[in-house]
C-alpha cells in the first residue's frame, strides 16, 4: 500500500467509528443535555492525556456556544484547582478505558460535593460508568492505527460526541448567530454581525445632485463619486436616485436626445435605505434580495447620511 492508501484508510476507519456512534446516543444523552442545560454553574471538563486535549476543545465548544465552561485537568485539583468547583456545577469526565486512575482518584471529590457526573468512555462497564449520574458511550470496534494503540478513531469519537452535546444545547437554548458573534467579536462572522452601516459606509464627497440636473452634467459627477451612482436630493432631502447602469440604459434609448435629459427621468424615485444601525448581514440580505450593489443610509427625515455599497461588506 502506498502512503496514499494508508491515509485514505485511516479517514475511512475514522468516519466508520464516528458513524458507529449514532446507535450508541440513548436516554443518557438526553439526560446530559438536560444536566448541563439547567446547570446554574459551569460545566467543567476533565480528562487526562489525549481525552483531556479532546475534553480542552469540548470545553471551548460548550463555552463559545452559550454554555459556560472549561477544563480541569484532574492531577491539578490535587493542588488547589478544587477550589474553583461549586454544587453548582455540572463534571464531565471522559476517559477512553474508563479506568484512568488519575481521573478516577478525582470522582470521589466531586461526588462529595454532590456535583452531577457526565461519564464519557468507551465502556458502560467501567467505574466511570458506574459512578456517573449519566454515561455517554463512545465505544469504537478499533482505532485506526494500524497497530491498535494510538488513539485516533477513540479520541474523534470522543470529540464527535462533545460536539453533540454542543449543537444539542444550541437548539435547545434557541441559541443564534448574532448570540455565537457575542462569544467571536474578533473573527469574520463577529466582524459581520455585529458590524453596523455606520460603521462602513461612506459619508463624504458624496454624489448628490439635484433632480433637474441634465444628464450630461450628472455622468461627470456620477463618475467624480466613484460609487456607480447618485442620489437626487431636493431640500436636503433624497427624492432619488441613478446609477451608471440606469445612465448607458438612457444613451442607448434616448442617443442624441440624451444630453436634453435630466436626472428625474431616470431616476429611481424610492431607493433602498437603512439606518445607521442596520447590521451588515441586514445589509447584504437587501442588496441579495433586489439584485443592487449600494444602499442609502438616512436618518429619520430621510436626510442622507452615507452610502454602504457591496465592497464595503466584504469585511
Amino acid at each position: 500500500m502506498t502512503a496514499r492508501d494508508y491515509g485514505i484508510k485511516c479517514i475511512l476507519d475514522e468516519a466508520e467509528a464516528v458513524k458507529g456512534l449514532a446507535r450508541q446516543i440513548d436516554d443518557h444523552f438526553e439526560q446530559a443535555v438536560s444536566l448541563m442545560y439547567h446547570c446554574k454553574g459551569k460545566v467543567i471538563v476533565t480528562g487526562v492525556g489525549k481525552s483531556g486535549h479532546i475534553g480542552a476543545k469540548i470545553a471551548a465548544t460548550l463555552s463559545s456556544t452559550g454554555t459556560p465552561s472549561f477544563f480541569v485537568n484532574p492531577l491539578d485539583v490535587y493542588h488547589g484547582d478544587l477550589g474553583v468547583m461549586t454544587p453548582e456545577d455540572v463534571v464531565l469526565a471522559i476517559s477512553n478505558s474508563g479506568q484512568t486512575d488519575e481521573l478516577l482518584r478525582f470522582i470521589p471529590l466531586v461526588l462529595h460535593m454532590r456535583i452531577p457526573i457526565i461519564g464519557m468512555s468507551g465502556n458502560p462497564q467501567s467505574l466511570l460508568a458506574k459512578y456517573s449520574t449519566c454515561h455517554l458511550n463512545v465505544h469504537v470496534e478499533k482505532e485506526a492505527c494500524p497497530l491498535n494503540l494510538a488513539p485516533t478513531s477513540s479520541t474523534l469519537a470522543q470529540l464527535a460526541m462533545g460536539d453533540a452535546l454542543a449543537v444539542a444545547l444550541i437548539e435547545k437554548r434557541n441559541f443564534r448567530p448574532q448570540d455565537f458573534a457575542q462569544f467571536h467579536p474578533g473573527g469574520e462572522l463577529g466582524k459581520r454581525l455585529l458590524t453596523t452601516a455606520q460603521d462602513v459606509m461612506r459619508s463624504d464627497d458624496l454624489p448628490v445632485l439635484p433632480p433637474q440636473m441634465h444628464l450630461g452634467e450628472a455622468i461627470i459627477l456620477v463618475s467624480k463619486g466613484k460609487l456607480g451612482l447618485g442620489v437626487a436630493e431636493e431640500k436636503g432631502r433624497i427624492v432619488g436616485l441613478i446609477t451608471d447602469g440606469d445612465i448607458r440604459r438612457a444613451m442607448e434609448r434616448w442617443q442624441a436626445e440624451f444630453f436634453d435629459r435630466t436626472v428625474a427621468d431616470i431616476m429611481t424615485r424610492e431607493p433602498k435605505t437603512v439606518t445607521p444601525q442596520t447590521k451588515i448581514t441586514d445589509i447584504q440580505r437587501i442588496m441579495h434580495r433586489h439584485k443592487i450593489h449600494s444602499v442609502l443610509v438616512v436618518d429619520g427625515e430621510r436626510h442622507l447620511l452615507g452610502v454602504v455599497d457591496h465592497y464595503s461588506c466584504m469585511l
